[in-house]
């Protein structure tokens, strides 16, 4: 099993929803919240396109990469996330850097918000990041998936009829 940046992002939201994803069951296409924030993604930087390149590498795409730079820039609609939108930074760094590639930096843009966070990598994350994928691989492969979380953020889900209807 591949771990993906989503597993990364979900996994640091909610284990139902990383489970769920994981195996097979997608409810994303369903979702409004979902929708607005691609379209805020491909409207919000529209020369983003020929100024960055797309990279996909060991299961994981990185939407717009600054390769002279070497910084990853990660689009976001709001920041009511936004550990779980850094780890998903964190986690392309380290697959770049597993890579060969130093000295790596990301940007995570809030359009709407007006709001940008560095993001950088330490030893201390990385260490993180390999518990994460264990953790995610446990998760993933249980046979039962775990129990709703019932929290405010449920609401917007693009889960939530799954989980609670």
């Amino acid at each position: 099993m591949t771990i993906t940046a989503t597993h990364i992002n979900y996994y640091h939201i909610c284990h139902r929803k990383l489970w769920l994803f994981a195996n097979g069951i997608n409810m994303e296409h369903t979702s409004d919240t979902v929708t607005e924030g691609k379209l805020i993604g491909e409207n919000t930087y529209t020369d983003r396109a020929s100024k960055y390149s797309e990279l996909q590498l060991d299961g994981v795409k990185i939407d717009y990469y600054d390769a002279r730079n070497k910084v990853v820039h990660e689009i976001k609609k709001s920041d009511k996330m936004e550990a779980a939108h850094e780890a998903q930074v964190k986690y392309y760094l380290y697959k770049l850097k597993q890579l060969g590639v130093e000295g790596a930096s990301g940007i995570l843009e809030y359009p709407t918000l007006r709001h940008t966070s560095q993001i950088e990598i330490t030893d201390e994350d990385i260490i993180d990041i390999q518990r994460w994928e264990v953790e995610i691989l446990e998760i993933i492969s249980r046979e039962e998936m775990p129990g709703v979380i019932d929290k405010p953020m449920c609401k917007r889900c693009s889960y939530f009829e799954f989980c609670y209807c």
